[in-house]
């Protein structure tokens, strides 16, 4: 299930209790084994409110799921932040590469996830595929970060098991190619079976020629939106990911740049909007068709009402509502819109905040 999924069934789930739980990690050794105390105190002290405020008997199956969730964070792939929600249909463990404001737990009726809405507009999550005939491994990623190995689908794949090892054999190349587009064939199945389950497209480390005839083999070549050569053979799971990120940001360079551009051509039409105010009431009514927002650009308010507020300037106020973008952004992709953050400077033309409505 994609971020942006998961945080669609959070935002809609009422459980009593609902426990977030929210901390800022490290993605390196010996550094992330902090986290694993952080984690066991935070836990701690969700265990004890929930007891507080729900009672030991009512809240027991929660209690039981934060006994356990422990036991399943793997400590050795951590991005900048991790958050954990618990209730007794849900178990989600949710990795960001944005940081926390804190270190917090939250227990209520509904999951606290305005820690992870700015995020699902500034990450994509993907696969990469490291493609070799003497071996095939598959990973999930996220922007720069690699969340773990693929193990489904027969993933990793062993070597080629259609090498010709008849000398006479090899010479002939119409038969070498054929046998390695049989390898490919089943490998492109197989990313084609997770590919349905999950939405996810796929970075292809390998080089040139081998990526060539995986394309030619392909069921669905549109999944497969980049290649990189570099040592891949050698390279261990930073190197790869690192190599992938960089056609990743290409493309999300691409799609931001186009994404303007069909701002600036709506401007004449009369469908673009620049007040906040507007752009709010736009995005809870569904009319949000794309949304662009210049990076890191936050509004605390408070609200007087469903559909106005006004603005503050210290977010920790009582009543005020930290960041409002934040709450668009997530009204416009919960609705079907998109969202870009940018720090292109194209978009100060038109403001720090855009919306581009559908009628």
């Amino acid at each position: 299930m994609l971020l942006q999924e998961k945080l669609q069934k959070l935002a809609a789930e009422t459980a009593n209790p609902a426990v977030s739980i929210s901390l800022n990690t490290h993605r390196t050794f010996p550094e992330s084994k902090q986290d694993e105390i952080v984690l066991k105190n935070l836990i701690k002290e969700a265990e004890t409110r929930v007891i507080e405020e729900f009672g030991k008997r009512p809240a027991m199956g929660v209690l039981e799921k934060l006994e356990n969730i422990a036991g399943k964070i793997d400590h050795q792939h951590h991005l900048e932040s991790l958050h954990i929600f618990l209730s007794d249909n849900t178990e989600e463990i949710i990795k960001s590469t944005w940081s926390a404001r804190a270190n917090t737990v939250e227990v209520d009726e509904k999951f606290a996830i305005r820690p992870l809405i700015k995020a699902v507009g500034r990450v994509q999550e993907y696969l990469i595929l490291v493609l070799t005939q003497s071996g095939t491994k598959l990973y999930q990623a996220m922007n720069d970060a690699i969340i773990k190995e693929v193990r489904d689908a027969g993933f990793p794949f062993p070597k080629n098991p259609f090498y010709i090892t008849h000398a006479d054999v090899r010479s002939d190349s119409k038969q070498v190619d054929h046998q390695i587009k049989e390898y490919f064939n089943r490998v492109d199945k197989s990313i084609v079976e997770i590919y349905n389950k999950t939405g996810l497209e796929v970075v292809t480390i390998g080089t040139p020629e081998n990526y060539a005839k995986l394309l030619e083999v392909a069921d669905l070549p549109k999944i497969y939106i980049g290649q990189s050569n570099k040592n891949y053979a050698e390279a261990n799971e930073h190197h790869v990911v690192e190599q992938a990120y960089e056609i990743i940001k290409n493309k999300q360079r691409e799609n931001r740049a186009l994404a303007i551009e069909e701002i600036k051509e709506a401007v004449a039409h009369g469908t673009v909007l620049t007040d906040l105010q507007e752009i709010y009431q736009a995005a809870m009514d569904g009319r949000g068709d794309l949304l662009i927002v210049h990076q890191d650009y936050e509004q605390p308010v408070k609200m007087l009402n469903e559909r106005t507020f006004e603005y503050v300037e210290d977010s920790k106020e009582p009543g005020v509502l930290d960041d409002i973008v934040s709450v668009i952004s997530w009204e416009v992709i919960s609705k079907k819109g998109r969202v870009h953050f940018t720090a292109q400077d194209e978009l100060l033309d038109l403001g720090k905040i855009v919306l581009k409505t559908r009628f």
